[in-house]
């Protein structure tokens, strides 16, 4: 039985909130109920000026309420996360619950401004710019109308909802039952491998990222909180070992957590876990967090608005400019720039060519190879004291095996048995195993899907060797074998994968029948590195190398160099260059990469993307392909298309997203201050008698 990796949401109180936990750090008192249930603060922005008299938002003053901050929500937050961030900043515990508390009351005003907000915002006509998934405008009777249910904690619940929209709403609620299940999960897991023995790895093969990673837009409308007794939806997958009995015992220990964190009520009943006051006061901060949302992401909008092509293009042309200036003059550093590309930062331009990017695959020596050459002293006749000719002899020795093992018996199975791709490459009638369905698969993943599409990952690599598959106790055992394979077989691994993905290859320098005898590397008394080279091809792209479409999914860019990441992910024991944007930076000067790899990347790189190269060094064979490069025929290969903007993947994609998120996350942020700085003075009426215990926890420490 295959399970996700889950971990336990650091803001679910349920499984950290147990006297034995915080008793090590002296923050449960006597009476925990009691103590918690303690208002450290009151916000109520209708206090403000605003709200009296001719004040601009006056006619809503009866919307917005007190909110009570209570002491149970600062020893949460300080558990959740901030007692990390005190570690992290040697702050003491006065400066992180003041922290705390300026956060918590800080949210309860960004909560009451939404409401007034989505009551008030009108567009240019005076229509109201904001309505109810029916298309009725938000009013003050609308709201009071929707205030329903016995207690308090109902209304405010009812309140959030009003100004949601169904599907919003749903999704809300569904993250929330997630985080539910999530906490459980962990749990479930503990107890688990406290009754049965595991064999789990826990030295796992680096996955790519992105591995089911869920998509922020999906939500089952029918997911429900599984505590052992319901008939679960499909989206919901239990943990490994699971059973009905394993599942109760996990509630049992929810609900002990929150009773003695004094989070539930006497006489509750815990049949239905969505009937706990301790779930409704979840789904309270659920909407609350929906609403803050919702909000940002008008004042996103506003932004937006003010970007057009024209603002875009200046900008373009701006960096660009300063960029071919600053490098060309040496006062912008290319080389920590290259270090610095992502998404979100851009290299235009290259003072000359020969700067760029390679994926390195390292086939290794092994620990006996390694010995026999460290054995040797030089080459017979090398006065440089070299041992070129000893290595190229046990460079033959060199066998390479697919490193995915463990995401079969790791800690979580990532394989599953594809049977339409076998024999879809040379020797392969046998190899129907491959990995990340949820984040590969058309069912799971893309828009409107569980799972975020996994990006750069050609994705149709089986594993390479015999693959046995036993279950066992609700448990699939697997036997692997991977196969050996030496530099010729990988290359036609990797040219035959090329050829599956529907590219054609040509060589560029042949291998050299005397290629492991050969005893000259020098020329004019110096290292010939020429002479190194094992093989050298290249993917013959159907046009031009386009560096505009690297990242665009569907283009030929793209498909090889997802082809050869997957390969890596495969092959290389290089793991620093995993999960590497683009690879290696690698530049036309001196480097601090070993000789033998340095002139073959700076080789490729001159060569341009598509060109690949094998050489050896002292740790075994490098296979170094060029994702990109600024070369002789384009220094300044990036150009800005208003009309790829939306094109997914894109260069041009990429650079209006950037700057976008930029400019909005400076406007959104700009008015959270005004927000702040307009309200909280008056807004907010704090206690802080009632938590000093919690601050003056360092005189204890």
């Amino acid at each position: 039985m295959k399970h996700k990796k889950r971990a336990a949401l650091a803001l679910s109180l349920a499984s950290v909130m147990a006297c034995g936990l915080l008793a090590g750090c002296d923050l449960v008192t006597t009476d925990a109920k009691k103590d918690y249930e303690q208002v450290i603060a009151e916000v109520n922005i209708a206090n403000c000026d605003d709200f009296k008299g001719n004040g601009a938002y006056a006619a809503y003053a009866d919307v917005v309420g007190t909110e009570n901050i209570y002491k149970r929500d600062m020893v949460a937050s300080f558990v959740s996360s901030g007692s990390s961030v005190m570690s992290q900043y040697g702050w003491t515990y006065r400066d992180t619950f003041d922290a705390i508390k300026d956060s918590l009351v800080n949210r309860q005003i960004y909560v009451q401004y939404a409401k007034v907000y989505f009551l008030s915002a009108k567009n240019e006509d005076g229509t109201a710019r904001f309505t109810d998934q029916n298309g009725n405008a938000f009013t003050v009777q609308g709201y009071k109308d929707a205030l329903k249910g016995d207690a308090e904690i109902d209304k405010t619940i009812a309140g959030l909802r009003y100004f949601l929209t169904d599907e919003e709403a749903d999704r809300a609620r569904y993250s929330l039952l997630r985080s539910f299940n999530n906490s459980l999960d962990s749990i479930e897991e503990s107890i688990i491998d406290e009754t049965e023995e595991h064999d789990h790895d826990t030295s796992v093969r680096t996955t790519p990222t992105g591995i089911d990673t869920e998509n922020e837009d999906y939500y089952d409308p029918g997911y429900k909180i599984y505590t052992g007794t319901e008939v679960m939806p499909e989206s919901y997958e239990k943990v490994e070992g699971s059973t009905g009995y394993t599942r109760r015992q996990a509630y049992a220990t929810f609900l002990t957590n929150i009773r003695s964190s004094g989070l539930l009520n006497a006489n509750e009943d815990t049949t239905r876990v969505e009937g706990l006051s301790y779930f409704k006061s979840e789904l309270k901060s659920a909407y609350e967090t929906a609403l803050i949302n919702k909000m940002s992401d008008a004042f996103d909008e506003d932004a937006a608005q003010k970007i057009d092509d024209a603002w875009m293009q200046n900008k373009f042309d701006a960096i660009l400019a300063n960029q071919k200036d600053g490098f060309g003059a040496g006062t912008l550093s290319i080389d920590d720039a290259l270090d610095a590309v992502s998404d979100t930062s851009f290299v235009l331009a290259a003072p000359q060519a020969g700067y760029g990017f390679v994926i390195n695959i390292l086939l290794p020596f092994s620990a006996q190879d390694t010995q026999d050459l460290g054995d040797v002293n030089m080459d017979k006749g090398d006065l440089q004291g070299n041992k070129f000719a000893w290595r190229a002899s046990i460079l033959k020795r060199v066998k390479a095996t697919d490193q995915r093992g463990t995401w079969f018996t790791g800690e979580t199975d990532y394989s599953y048995e594809a049977d339409g791709y076998k024999g879809t490459l040379a020797n392969t009638a046998d190899r129907n195993y491959l990995f990340f369905e949820n984040s590969l698969s058309a069912e799971k993943s893309g828009e409107g899907k569980e799972y975020e599409a996994l990006k750069n990952y050609y994705g149709q690599y089986t594993y390479n060797g015999k693959v046995t598959a036993e279950e066992k106790d609700g448990q699939t055992k697997y036997t692997l074998k991977p196969a050996k394979i030496d530099i010729d077989g990988f290359i036609a691994e990797m040219e035959g994968y090329l050829a599956h993905a529907g590219f054609e290859t040509s060589v560029v320098t042949e291998k050299k029948s005397d290629y492991y005898t050969q005893t000259d590397y020098y020329k004019d008394g110096a290292v010939d590195y020429s002479k190194f080279v094992y093989y050298a091809g290249k993917v013959n792209f159907t046009e031009a190398f386009d560096a505009n479409k690297l990242f665009d999914a569907t283009s030929e860019e793209n498909k090889a160099f997802s082809v050869i990441n997957e390969l890596s992910f495969a092959y290389n024991t290089d793991t620093a260059g995993l999960n590497s944007y683009l690879g290696y930076a690698v530049t036309p000067e001196k480097t601090d990469f070993v000789a033998e790899f340095e002139y073959a990347a700076q080789t490729v790189c001159a060569l341009g993307a598509g060109n690949y190269i094998v050489v050896p060094s002292d740790y075994g064979w490098h296979i170094i392909y060029c994702t990109f490069s600024f070369t002789e025929a384009n220094v300044s290969p990036f150009t800005y298309v208003a009309g790829d903007k939306d094109k997914e993947g894109t260069f041009s994609n990429l650079f209006y997203e950037a700057q976008k998120s930029a400019a909005v996350t400076s406007y959104a942020s700009n008015k959270q201050t005004e927000i702040i700085n307009t309200y909280a003075d008056a807004s907010a009426t704090v206690y802080e008698d009632r938590y000093a215990d919690l601050s003056d926890l360092d005189s204890n420490s």
